[in-house]
């Protein structure tokens, strides 16, 4: 056992996702674009949430924060993998790579529960809109963000504590491209069944509690716009709940399918298609799901851009 604590490795090879150099420069390209629309939306979104008043309500509130969350969980992953799309070294040190496991657990158990609060928010306007004020106080709204900050920390605490653990000792080829949990724990030489457990624990909880707090809230939405007479009433209710039902669907898919198994099932392919969907695609889609389907935001964007074209013009 001592001899196996002094083979540890200082560093891991990320394998990526192709070795051909033609698919790599492509991939490099559509990934690139792909980072700098992310980017440009959701720092966009975060700006005109700020500077128009209309928007400072509890649900843009969170849907700032669900930006900020999608523009840091991509800077997380796509550099580096950009990086290893044109060098063929592909190398990352062991601190660095669990600083990357780390940010990209925290990041990703603290949107889980942001969009259980925009969930939750969603109920308090629709089934309880008169009291919604009081419900959703700039208090409470400040309560929710940090709670959901705070799971998310422990999340990645408790699982980069437990994959620390591990001793690599045969090979440090990771099979994937970056350092996520599944391929980590299939690349140890030590018994991971316990630690397995844990993050399944872990991670099905977050997972679980999260869903049901969403699934609970709209069954209770779609009670009371059922009993709604007015045709208005609902399609209002139904456009306000569509983008974010549409972006709980994506995300939630996603993540079931990649982490509600066992690391030993982990497939090099299939798994790999769907990080490269909720680690690049989707921090892209979601300013374009809250927005495109969102008049208020569109409206939004009028009002900042005539303002600063007024501005212009005085000066």
């Amino acid at each position: 056992m001592g001899q196996r604590n002094n083979t540890q490795v200082s560093s891991f090879i990320l394998q990526g996702l192709t070795d051909s150099a033609g698919i790599r420069l492509a991939l490099f390209t559509l990934f690139l674009l792909i980072y700098l629309i992310t980017m440009v939306g959701n720092a966009g979104m975060i700006l005109i949430i700020r500077l128009d008043l209309q928007l400072h309500t509890p649900m843009y509130f969170f849907l700032s924060h669900l930006s900020f969350l999608d523009l840091s969980y991509s800077t997380v992953i796509t550099p580096k993998t950009l990086e290893n799309l044109l060098t063929s070294t592909k190398s990352i040190s062991r601190m660095n790579c669990f600083t990357q496991l780390y940010f990209f657990v925290f990041l990703g158990a603290t949107e889980c529960f942001l969009l259980s609060s925009m969930a939750y928010d969603r109920y308090v306007a629709i089934c309880n809109p008169l009291h919604y004020p009081i419900v959703m106080s700039l208090r409470r709204c400040c309560f929710l963000i940090l709670g959901s900050y705070l799971i998310g920390f422990l999340d990645s605490f408790v699982n980069v504590l437990c994959i620390s653990r591990l001793h690599f000792c045969e090979s440090n080829i990771i099979q994937h491209f970056f350092c996520d949990t599944s391929p980590i724990l299939a690349l140890s030489c030590t018994d991971t069944h316990d630690i397995e457990i844990m993050i399944f624990i872990v991670t099905g909880t977050t997972l679980m509690v999260s869903l049901i707090t969403i699934s609970v809230s709209y069954v209770f939405i779609l009670s009371t716009v059922l009993k709604t007479n007015s045709t208005s009433g609902k399609q209002k209710a139904f456009s306000t709940c569509g983008s974010h039902l549409l972006g709980v669907t994506i995300f939630y898919g996603t993540m079931i399918f990649t982490y509600l198994k066992p690391s030993k099932s982990y497939s090099l392919g299939k798994d790999q298609v769907a990080s490269v969907f909720y680690t690049i695609v989707i921090p892209m889609l979601n300013p374009f799901i809250y927005s495109l389907r969102n008049k208020e935001v569109k409206h939004a964007f009028c009002r900042v851009t005539q303002k600063r074209e007024g501005s212009r013009q005085l000066k």
